[in-house]
């Protein structure tokens, strides 16, 4: 049991969790249904592992209402037990309290800002004209290059790049080796050569947004990269130049979208999916992993391409047969027109 502990009565109530059971059990951390022990609480969100309920050992399950007679302890009803369990389990994380200062190592020119209650760890730079908002963590190796904004209560773990003209919300998590502000990719062809095509943009992100580990975001080429609000980036994952993506959307990992691209709000995109450039896609769109958008959606709901994973015998004949798709379809237009 750590230190920190909850009765099933005190989570009811502080999240409007309806109770079945005893009240006074103690919670003092979370787990999985199997690896569950006693004074820990775990959840039932996929139907999949109700199975586990007869046996978990857990003190407290949150799930459904309709799973409830399933479970032979105390449990805790919600609509979405996925969402309840993440409310509960963020009490037991304890999060390091980072003293405001400036560490002696840090490098900061003498036109930027820090704010007296940030904290700015071993080893960061901070460039010229940039300003750092108050009760912000920047951890050790974080560079801060010209002109940016890290807006109150954001956090940069370690070693993240802020390039150039970057501006973060507030309460902004961003995680190590994230690269934010880099040139776009911007190339002309001139002569036979590639010519350079200035990115005079910046990146603007939105409060509360979270970005993963080595994800990078690249200026746009006149105006800003945007990320609204509440939108959550996995690892590693490529944002063009010029890209939008609207509030509340989540990419998952080794995703990436092309440069102009517009990805609406509430829209998922799963991992390894990628967006084609200058295309559009509506509100409350789902994009399955491993798939390629190669036209713009106009209509919410859940898309996929790409060919189903078989024996690599199979697949090389069906491959064969993409190639003969175009004379089939017109020896079948033909057919139907005599």
């Amino acid at each position: 049991m750590t230190a920190t502990s909850f009765t099933a009565a005190e989570l009811a109530e502080r999240f409007s969790l309806a109770l079945h059971g005893d009240g006074g059990v103690r919670i003092g951390g979370v787990a999985t249904l199997a690896r569950a022990e006693d004074g820990q609480l775990a959840f039932l969100a996929n139907s999949r592992y109700r199975p586990q309920l007869a046996a978990s050992r857990a003190s407290v399950v949150v799930l459904r209402e309709a799973d409830a007679d399933a479970a032979p302890g105390t449990v805790l009803i919600a609509k979405d037990p996925y969402a309840a369990f993440a409310k509960i389990a963020s009490l037991f994380d304890a999060r390091p309290v980072r003293a405001a200062g400036v560490h002696a190592s840090a490098a900061i020119d003498p036109s930027a800002r820090v704010a007296a209650g940030a904290h700015v760890g071993p080893f960061v730079s901070i460039g010229a004209n940039s300003v750092v908002e108050d009760g912000c963590v920047i951890g050790p190796g974080c560079v801060i290059g010209e002109d940016c904004v890290v807006g109150a209560g954001s956090e940069l773990i370690a070693r993240v790049t802020l390039v150039k003209r970057v501006r973060l919300g507030q309460r902004v998590l961003i995680h190590p080796g994230a690269v934010l502000g880099a040139d776009g990719f911007g190339l002309a062809m001139d002569g036979g050569r590639w010519l350079k095509v200035p990115q005079l943009g910046g990146v603007s992100i939105g409060d509360d947004c979270e970005i993963g580990a080595n994800t990078t975001i690249d200026r746009g080429a006149l105006e800003d990269t945007v990320l609204e609000e509440d939108v959550r980036l996995d690892n590693q994952i490529q944002i063009g130049h010029n890209v939008h993506i609207g509030a509340h959307s989540a990419m998952a990992g080794c995703s990436a979208a092309a440069g102009s691209a517009r990805i609406g709000r509430y829209c998922l995109i799963g991992g390894g999916a990628g967006v084609l450039g200058h295309l559009e896609v509506c509100d409350k769109v789902v994009v399955t992993a491993m798939s390629l958008v190669t036209g713009s959606i106009t209509e919410p709901g859940e898309y996929s391409s790409g060919t189903p994973l078989t024996d690599n015998r199979t697949w090389r004949k069906n491959a064969a047969r993409f190639k003969q798709l175009d004379t089939l379809a017109r020896r079948v237009l033909a057919a139907d027109k005599e």
